[in-house]
């Protein structure tokens, strides 16, 4: 279907990004609803990917896995995290933004820049005109994923039963995967991250 704006879409997903940023901006800051920033921002990725994707239409078999991936991770990272402040009902790193628009503006600006930074690299292999064939480097970075992908769900998971636990109300999460690491859900996204850089080497 050729490009928009620039041949590497670079143009068009800063803007598709600020834009959908900007609307869940807005909706927050008037009605003082974060629920939904999290979402935003996970979704923000699936759009992207599948936008570049479709736009460039060229369909080869790299774009179409990395894309898959990248909507997978995107779908349950979004659905996850919305779930759980609809649970808890309130998300406490807005405690002091939700009366200060310049700090939930901050806030925003950093999101979108980060959710078009980390989607470069689905972005440029999703604009490229390369298909080269298959190579280990790809299993490798597929096999990377699956690990890292379920490392995060399960961390995740763990956490939100632990937090749910009326007995752990105040305590720090030391059960499952979080018992070897404050954050492994973080570490769960090295598997992710890793995908995206092999797959544009």
């Amino acid at each position: 279907m050729g490009t928009v704006i620039d041949s590497h879409f670079l143009a068009l997903t800063a803007i598709v990004t600020v834009g959908y940023q900007l609307l869940f901006f807005v909706i927050t800051a008037l009605f003082k609803f974060d629920k939904v920033t999290d979402f935003a921002g996970s979704t923000n990725f699936i759009i992207i990917a599948l936008l570049t994707l479709i736009l460039k239409g060229s369909w080869h078999f790299r774009q179409v896995v990395l894309t898959f991936l990248a909507v997978v991770w995107g779908l349950r990272l979004a659905l996850f995290l919305l779930m759980r402040i609809l649970n808890w009902g309130e998300d406490r790193r807005f405690d002091e933004m939700r009366s200060n628009l310049g700090k939930l503006a901050i806030f925003w600006i950093f999101q979108a820049v980060w959710v078009w930074t980390v989607s470069l690299p689905v972005t440029v292999v999703n604009a490229s005109d390369r298909d080269p064939s298959v190579q280990a480097v790809d299993v490798i970075g597929w096999i990377m994923w699956s690990v890292g992908v379920s490392i995060e769900a399960i961390a995740d998971q763990q956490k939100l039963s632990f937090k749910n636990s009326p007995e752990n109300r105040g305590k720090w999460c030391n059960v499952g995967f979080w018992k070897y690491s404050r954050h492994p859900n973080y570490f769960g996204e090295v598997g992710p991250s890793l995908l995206l850089n092999v797959t544009t080497s």
